[in-house]
């Protein structure tokens, strides 16, 4: 939770052009200071802006961090195998629109890992989520060039991404029905057959509800399939209004725990998808602080947007934002209805955006 925290302010001193200054990282533990990914994270921060000044003691238990312009560019970044690319990526989605020239970033390292959301699922609920908040083209897009698992990595992932003056503001109120389901069974250094068990698996929980289900299976050889063995499913279910909810799952890194058959798998990750159907919204769980964040950096306009029950990251953010940008989100609280609107508790956020302009894009 604490490199969480640590990973929010960090982004959101960037966009605000803040400084903040973190004491106490871990003072009171046995290991005291930063870990070795968020270091990693910070070198990023660094390689995709111009002129940060960050300043560590030499316990590294308090970080003193000035952010400078955003340039974007190109950039490459060797992540540290603690954390997947997901947790680089995130804060990546969250500043790429305003960076100076369009960003074009190579990360190495762990593609899958059981913490983090894993880059299939930022390509599939991210991307068309940026694209409802105006940032579209050609330019757009997350690609895996090499899959990675845990604990070795050897993965490589490509994100480019468009510049944008503003967001546009967004009433996203409407989920819809669920249409279709889509996924990826990848497996990386085991039998190809895991990939297929996984999708069999996985189809005889979700055929029950819907017949449009297609589950690709993605297997890698040699060079780019990475340094460990592992194999993952993620879910994607698709609504008639364009709201995307995601859903994965990923075997257990080698030598850690217990080992997890491809049948669990696969059955595992199709009552996730449900349970993200079931708390519903226009948001899945996983892209509730990003939706937020373009919200609050929206124009000078009123955006709603329909989310599920929000999650403790989530909440955090919120603060954050109050904090780095004096927004505040107005929170109303929508009972299930009779008819439609089946599920969790789903809340209504409102806020009018800060006006936030990119100011470093070029004008062509």
């Amino acid at each position: 939770m604490v490199s969480d925290c640590f990973r929010q302010r960090l982004v959101l001193s960037t966009l605000s052009g803040k400084r903040v200054k973190i004491p106490n990282i871990r003072s009171k533990d046995d290991n005291p200071g930063l870990r070795d990914f968020e270091a990693s994270f910070i070198r990023l921060l660094d390689k995709v802006t111009n002129g940060t000044r960050i300043e560590i003691n030499q316990t590294g238990t308090v970080l003193f961090y000035q952010p400078g312009l955003l340039y974007g560019g190109s950039v490459e970044h060797e992540c540290n195998v603690q954390r997947s690319i997901g947790y680089y990526l995130e804060a990546l989605l969250m500043l790429a629109p305003f960076v100076k020239s369009p960003l074009r970033a190579v990360l190495k390292g762990v593609t899958n890992d059981p913490t983090d959301p894993s880059v299939d699922l930022l390509k599939v609920t991210a991307i068309p989520l940026m694209k409802k908040f105006g940032i579209d083209g050609d330019g757009l897009e997350i690609k895996v060039l090499k899959r990675g698992m845990a604990p070795a990595g050897g993965g490589e992932v490509l994100f480019t991404c468009p510049v944008r003056r503003s967001m546009k503001p967004v009433q996203l109120t409407e989920p819809g029905k669920i249409k279709r389901i889509r996924g990826t069974a990848f497996s990386v250094r085991v039998s190809p057959q895991m990939s297929n068990r996984i999708v069999d698996s996985a189809r005889s929980i979700l055929n029950k509800f819907i017949p449009d289900i297609y589950i690709y299976t993605d297997h890698m050889k040699g060079a780019s399939s990475g340094k460990s063995p592992g194999f993952g499913l993620t879910l994607v279910a698709e609504t008639v209004n364009g709201t995307f909810l995601g859903a994965e799952v990923v075997s257990t890194p080698q030598g850690q725990g217990d080992p997890v058959l491809p049948e669990d798998l696969g059955r595992n990750c199709a009552k996730l998808l449900l349970e993200e159907v079931y708390r519903g919204g226009c948001v899945d769980s996983t892209n509730q602080s990003l939706a937020l964040l373009y919200m609050t950096l929206g124009q000078q306009d009123v955006s709603k947007s329909l989310l599920g029950p929000l999650s403790p990251y989530t909440i955090e953010f919120l603060r954050h934002i109050r904090d780095f940008f004096q927004i505040m989100f107005k929170i109303e609280q929508q009972k299930p209805g009779e008819d439609e609107q089946k599920g969790g508790e789903k809340v209504l956020m409102t806020c009018v955006g800060a006006g936030y302009s990119n100011i470093s894009k070029t004008i062509k």
